[in-house]
């Protein structure tokens, strides 16, 4: 018993102390140690997620000058805005407890939603694999041709399927992509105020459109469009009309006679449609629609309770400039080699600020990945097999019953007391069908029937492509999936310091139950007890934030942008105070009804507050709204305070929170925060829950009725609980850290920034210090001086550093000239140090281009980056060698990431 007791004591785990980590770590000891320590965990998540252990953390508080960290702490969170740690988040719930409250029955609701097959060599190899889901958005199209590729099929595939000219590389969901063909419509007409929609279009679409609608003055019209469109009171404000096809309930219409009186009045076309039933109907583009939107997911994506899923948008070749969202296309590096690079990438309230009418900032990239992949992986003779098995099956019940009887385990959608609506996916099986059969008296009897009209059916060619006809096998699938993996730097090869984006690790535990089915294959409009666990997660953003309420809708940043100026408006409009429509510093005001007062900014970052204060006052009876920190002037003059979370927030949890520092609203980008994966470029690099203080609670946006038609005005966004699914890798982020992991995250995080600004200081120029020197969690480096003294400007540092294998930093954001980087509480001190070892080598480079040792136009910046083509090349007549090109630290040559092509031409006329 005594040797054992020695034994425990070499092991024994560290409690949580006034002066220890908060959390714990082996401690070499043969003291003996109070006997609860000894069945503590082995194995916990903070410790795995914080990157730099006691002795790293030692080491960087040393070369900042601090003993402890809470003397760094008090040095860098301002004391107005700490808040005590004392409380902590919820800890004794866990996953498994909280799925078997989920009940997965089998459902047949429909309406936009279906319970996918996803085949296990995507869900292995694509959805679980972390070379996928940790890539960031590809910006940096040299070490991102991989999953570029993979866009382009999606983007092929909608293209083919829908007969239409040019598609994006993917929107958020259904009912935002039908929003902005609406705003579309409206901006092509720009006299007309009038979109009629089809009666038979989604309701959640609908509802969605009504509320969008609003801050454009837009007014919605919903009926049979075909009568709508012949009502001359209607139709000589028209700007355009949306269609369902197939509609919400099955049905099958011939919408050609509808073009043309819509493109008669001047409008355009919007339909909205199915992937799979394209197979076998005629597709809009050859019916004249103008504009194509629908939801990818029947292609290998979960229902995951709402999503994410991707949506696609497809236009007419006149209305490409037009198209919201980012597009793919492809291009030559300087080598003249092909290559693909993001050849749209609208972020409107970047470009036209104010007067953006179009707030996209993301896709559903890791999505449309795995809906390519599904068409890959099937081609157009499997995707026929699947579409024919489901019409079929869909025929074999087609009847309409008027006594429901009692099936246990089974959803169906209740239309009203005598009709209820199904709709069938490939996931269901024989049995299935005969189990559903059962539930009615009258169905069994009912034989199939043809129900496509022929003039509807699909008579043209889909997916010829090569890419869509050779990958059938498993074995040849799997390949290919590993070929483009290995062509994108992801975070399984090296930090991805990018400022604002929050790149930590994502971790393989908190992902592992997104794949459950009670998880998983739960259905949105279930009854909302079937599903009351996805709930428990709003409970945990309002501590952590300080609010009173969230929302969980909003599927990205601008999404919680323009959500949290739309609840704000409301708010206003409930007192009597509609004509408050001044926001000050906004992004996506515009859209949300509001007009911008733009506020000065001093050369150091800080606001103005004497401009802040003077224009509060000369606007304080219609000030609506401030998206900044200058909290008190904006409440003495009657406006709201919207905090933007979305990048400081991982310097706030347990520290300061948006409340504490006098917020009305803020959004959460969770990928940021909470360790949900970029994904390449979505879901998680914006899905965006808004946290409101008590009054502004009741504006929030609604959930939508289950199963019925009827609608929603405050409904934003497709799903009740937005991109529900991945609530849970943030969940779980929060549970296995704890409110003291969540704590020392914060704290790691603002240490390894100023570890790393200490390091870069004397070779680079720092911007935005508080008054003790510090930086948050992100510092930004000004490399103005070197376009002067060498011509030298941030893309050619960018493509430099990925020949040191490492993603740039945010570029030319906040600041034109500027390089924004964020390591991240996840990286340990070892990985800091390659990074600012990385970038004061480039600092070297750099002086010997200003010193005039390499020549201007052709040096090692420039010319970067360094493919292995170039490198093995046998011809060389460059300024410098082969090694200082691609082995300028001695560690590259054991660790060393290849950028797939040399640097691409931006100039270079681009093909889609």
């Amino acid at each position: 018993m005594v040797v054992l007791h020695y034994a425990l004591g070499w092991g024994v785990w560290l409690a949580l102390t006034s002066t220890g980590r908060s959390f714990s770590k082996f401690a070499r000891t043969g003291e003996p140690q109070a006997c609860s320590f000894y069945f503590a965990p082995l194995d916990t998540f903070p410790e795995r997620h914080i990157g730099p252990d006691d002795a790293e953390t030692s080491k960087m508080l040393s070369q900042l000058g601090y003993e402890t960290m809470d003397a760094f702490v008090a040095d860098t969170v301002p004391p107005k805005i700490r808040v005590s740690t004392h409380s902590r988040v919820s800890l004794h719930a866990r996953a498994k407890e909280l799925a078997g409250q989920n009940k997965p029955f089998k459902s047949y609701i429909g309406m936009g939603y279906h319970c996918a097959v996803v085949p296990p060599v995507i869900l292995r190899n694509v959805m679980e694999n972390p070379a996928w889901y940790t890539p960031y958005t590809p910006y940096q199209p040299e070490i991102s041709q991989g999953r570029l590729e993979s866009l382009v099929n999606y983007q092929t595939m909608v293209m083919s399927l829908t007969s239409m000219d040019i598609a994006n590389a993917s929107l958020l969901d259904e009912a935002t992509a039908a929003a902005e063909g609406m705003v579309m419509a409206f901006v092509s007409a720009p006299k007309k105020h009038t979109f009629v929609v089809d009666s038979g279009v989604l309701p959640q679409t609908i509802a969605v459109l009504r509320t969008r609608a609003k801050g454009f003055g837009i007014r919605v019209v919903v009926g049979d469009a075909v009568a709508l469109l012949e009502d001359q009171s209607i139709n000589s404000d028209v700007c355009g009309v949306l269609v369902q096809y197939p509609d919400v309930d099955g049905n099958i219409q011939d919408f050609g006679a509808l073009a043309e009186t819509a493109h008669s009045l001047g409008g355009l076309v919007i339909c909205a449609t199915d992937l799979l039933a394209l197979t076998k109907i005629k597709p809009p583009g050859e019916w004249g629609a103008d504009v194509v939107v629908g939801n990818s997911a029947r292609f290998g994506v979960p229902a995951g309770y709402g999503g994410p899923h991707a949506a696609f948008f497809a236009v007419t070749d006149k209305l490409k400039r037009k198209m919201p969202g980012r597009l793919i296309g492809k291009s030559r590096d300087t080598q003249g080699n092909p290559a693909y690079r993001l050849a749209l990438q609208t972020r409107e309230q970047h470009i036209r600020r104010e007067k953006a009418t179009s707030n996209i900032c993301t896709s559903q990239a890791l999505l449309a990945n795995m809906a390519a992949m599904y068409a890959v992986y099937h081609g157009a003779a499997g995707l026929q097999r699947i579409a024919t098995k489901v019409h079929k099956f869909t025929q074999v019940f087609k009847t309409t019953v008027v006594a429901m009887g009692g099936a246990a385990g089974i959803n169906l959608r209740r239309i009203d007391d005598n009709h209820i609506g199904v709709s069938l996916d490939e996931s269901v099986s024989p049995e299935d069908l005969v189990t559903l059969l059962n539930v009615f008296a009258s169905a069994a009897s009912t034989k199939p029937s043809a129900s496509i009209p022929p003039a509807l059916q699909r008579t043209s060619e889909y997916l010829p492509h090569p890419v869509f006809n050779k990958h059938h096998s498993e074995t040849e699938m799997l390949r290919y999936i590993h070929h483009l993996s290995s062509k994108d730097l992801s975070l399984v090869h090296s930090m991805i310091p990018l400022g604002s984006c929050t790149m930590k690790l994502n971790s393989t535990s908190s992902m592992i139950p997104l794949t459950w089915p009670e998880f998983s294959a739960v259905h949105p409009f279930v009854h909302t007890t079937k599903s009351k666990a996805i709930t428990k997660f709003q409970d945990d953003l309002c501590k952590i934030t300080g609010f009173h309420a969230a929302s969980l809708q909003p599927n990205s940043g601008a999404a919680g942008e323009y959500t949290g100026l739309s609840v704000i408006r409301a708010y206003h409009e409930s007192r009597g105070e509609g004509h408050r429509d001044i926001c000050l510093i906004p992004l996506s005001a515009a859209m949300a009804g509001l007009k911008v007062v733009p506020v000065k900014v001093h050369s150091d970052g800080n606001l103005d507050l004497e401009d802040l204060r003077a224009k509060a006052e000369k606007h304080k009876d219609n000030l609506a709204a401030f998206m900044a920190h200058a909290c008190k002037i904006i409440h003495e003059n009657g406006g709201q305070v919207y905090l933007d979370g979305l990048r400081q927030l991982n310097a706030q949890v347990g520290l300061t929170n948006p409340a504490t520092c006098g917020g009305d609203v803020c959004h959460l980008n969770l990928h940021k925060t909470f360790a949900i994966p970029h994904g390449g470029g979505g879901p998680g690099v914006d899905f965006s829950p808004i946290c409101v203080a008590e009054h502004l609670a009741p504006f929030l946006p609604t959930i939508l009725p289950c199963h019925t038609r009827r609608t929603s005005h405050k409904c934003g966004f497709c799903g009740t609980f937005g991109s529900a699914s991945i609530h849970l890798i943030s969940w779980a982020y929060i549970k296995m850290l704890g409110g003291n992991g969540l704590v020392e995250s914060s704290k790691i995080a603002l240490l390894n920034a100023n570890y790393m600004a200490s390091r870069l200081r004397s070779h680079y120029s720092l911007r935005f210090k508080n008054e003790n020197g510090r930086v948050a969690h992100e510092l930004l480096i000004d490399l103005a001086e070197f376009d002067k003294a060498a011509g030298l400007k941030v893309t050619d540092f960018a493509k430099r550093l990925q020949d040191y294998g490492f993603h740039p930093p945010t570029c030319s954001w906040p600041i034109q000239t500027c390089m924004l980087i964020e390591p991240t509480e996840s990286e340990s001190l070892e990985e800091l140090d390659r990074f600012c070892d990385a970038m004061i080598e480039i600092r070297k480079e750099a002086e010997d281009i200003i010193t005039g040792k390499q020549p201007k136009d052709s040096n090692l910046l420039k010319n970067a980056p360094h493919p292995i083509s170039i490198i093995s090349s046998s011809e060389w007549h460059r300024p410098y060698t082969r090694e200082q090109a691609a082995y300028p630290l001695p560690w590259l040559r054991e660790k060393k990431f290849w950028p797939t092509v040399s640097r691409i031409d931006d100039v270079e006329e681009m093909a889609h």
